[in-house]
């Protein structure tokens, strides 16, 4: 964490982040073994307002998330006892709360398996704290997106009663924010299920990375385009391989039947 760095956010604008959430403040666990790394992140975010539990390892970042209470979890990669790849398994057993991945710089395999592992997104040390509460707002907004119910255009798919979209045996409830395949419910995180809303918002367009970065991630600045790959890759074990396609070059996009 940069000794520096100091919240520029007044408190009414921290106010609205806890807000967005009801009336507590927006609870958030830091599991992270080095113990200045970690009272420096749980101070920092405690400044903006934040409510921060903390963990030193692995094994007890888990038995934190079960006991429960937590809007969003930042793990680090490295962890005693059960590192943080194994740790964020566990945690998507279970739950679709939003996770945030801190690993070295430079580390671009360990970003790569915590993403794989279905972290939403991810910092690396040294932390700017700038950065890392600009990423927790918008994985909270993503956590609490509702889209905005609209007649479909000509040429799109039919919409359902209840704002149900189909495509061939999948199914996305825009409303009741659910999506089922063959008539199950299909389990999805936050980042996920927003990803999907924007293939289903324009199916058989291509939607570059950058656009998805924007859009989905809240990205104001030049983003890891790993990480919309990523997703993708764990939307289609979800959804079935053949229902996003990627066009090279360009992005990915929609199969429509």
């Amino acid at each position: 964490m940069r000794a520096t760095e100091r919240p520029t956010t007044s408190k009414a604008q921290v106010g609205s982040v806890s807000e967005a959430r009801g009336p507590d403040p927006v609870s958030v666990l830091v599991v992270e073994d080095d113990a200045a790394i970690r009272r420096a992140v749980q101070l920092a975010l405690e400044r903006y307002g934040y409510r921060v539990a903390v963990a030193a390892d692995g094994l007890s970042g888990l038995e934190a998330f079960r006991g429960g209470g937590h809007d969003l979890l930042i793990l680090d990669v490295m962890l005693p006892e059960l590192d943080g790849i194994g740790l964020c398994h566990r945690i998507r057993e279970e739950s679709p709360v939003p996770v945030l991945m801190m690993s070295a710089r430079g580390d671009a395999l360990d970003v790569v398996a915590g993403l794989e592992a279905g972290a939403d997104d991810y910092v690396v040390k040294p932390v700017d704290t700038a950065v890392m509460v600009a990423r927790i707002r918008a994985l909270l907004r993503r956590a609490t997106f509702r889209p905005d119910a609209r007649e479909p255009a000509p040429g799109k798919p039919d919409r359902a009663p209840g704002h149900v979209l189909v495509f061939g045996d999948l199914s996305v409830d825009t409303l009741g924010m659910e999506v089922r395949r063959d008539g199950a419910i299909v389990p999805m995180t936050p980042t996920e299920l927003r990803l999907l809303l924007e293939f289903v918002a324009a199916p058989g367009s291509v939607l570059d990375r950058r656009r998805l970065l924007r859009d989905v991630w809240d990205y104001g600045w030049e983003g890891d385009t790993r990480v919309v790959d990523l997703c993708v890759l764990r939307l289609r074990k979800k959804i079935g391989s053949g229902r996003i396609e990627t066009v090279r070059g360009f992005g990915y996009k929609l199969v429509r039947d």
